[in-house]
């Protein structure tokens, strides 16, 4: 009888979580990807190297259509890592894997809390009922707000990624170079690169420059590039937050 020895070889798997930019169309979509060349056009090198999600929950289209609106998107550059949202009919065999349970990066789940105490009191007692009943008091945990400080300048194709807060930069962002906040950004010195503050979904975060040159800045979503900031404040101490879908702009004094 031969014996055959196997040299089990062990494979490690793990889990890692990155940061996707969610591109969310809506009909029609070729006036949409209108709107994404615009942005593409005015924002050089956005999409460049960058993994997007495809959001396209609720979107009424079928196997053929989404073909061939990932088709439009692979000529333009946009590299699809998955596709959140869809039914199963639209998903064909070659497509980018569907996602599921997708959350804003920088959501945390607690799946406990912090120590209960416990403040029994006892019961008249009636028979044999004479345990004393306890009654919870539970002390809720509560997120610490976090920031990050860069102490240096950020240069041409560096990006600066933190979901968790803010961020400050104590010096310039190079033209090319981009910083990616769930908080706040603040530059103290000339932001002529990308700012995108509130990326996981805040309304209320703001961005401060001291030198307002930006290819791009952009809060909750919502964006504005070069050619649409105010030219009365380009090269200004400026703060720019978001009002309903407009970010506004004014000077720092």
């Amino acid at each position: 009888m031969t014996k055959v020895l196997t040299d089990a070889r062990s494979i490690r798997i793990k889990g890692r979580s990155f940061l996707a930019v969610v591109l969310s169309p809506d009909l029609p979509l070729n006036d949409w990807l209108a709107r994404l060349d615009d942005l593409a056009a005015r924002s050089a090198g956005f999409f460049l190297n960058r993994p997007v999600v495809l959001d396209v929950t609720d979107l009424p289209i079928d196997r053929a259509q989404l073909k061939e609106f990932l088709g439009e998107l692979t000529a333009r550059n946009v590299s699809i890592m998955g596709i959140e949202g869809a039914r199963p009919s639209m998903i064909a065999a070659g497509m980018p894997p569907v996602l599921k349970g997708g959350r804003p990066a920088g959501d945390v789940e607690v799946t406990a809390t912090e120590p209960t105490l416990e403040a029994t009191a006892e019961k008249p007692k009636t028979g044999d009922e004479d345990a004393p009943t306890a009654a919870p008091v539970t002390l809720e945990s509560r997120p610490v707000l976090q920031s990050l400080v860069i102490r240096e300048p950020v240069r041409s194709g560096q990006s600066i990624i933190f979901t968790e807060g803010d961020v400050t930069v104590i010096g310039s962002v190079a033209s090319g170079a981009e910083v990616i906040a769930g908080g706040s950004v603040h530059i103290y010195g000339a932001l002529r690169g990308r700012a995108m503050a509130g990326s996981v979904g805040n309304a209320s975060a703001r961005i401060f420059c001291r030198k307002l040159e930006a290819e791009l800045i952009a809060i909750d979503g919502i964006y504005k590039v070069a050619e649409d900031l105010p030219a009365d404040l380009l090269g200004k101490p400026v703060q720019l937050w978001l009002d309903g879908d407009s970010i506004m702009v004014e000077k720092l004094n």
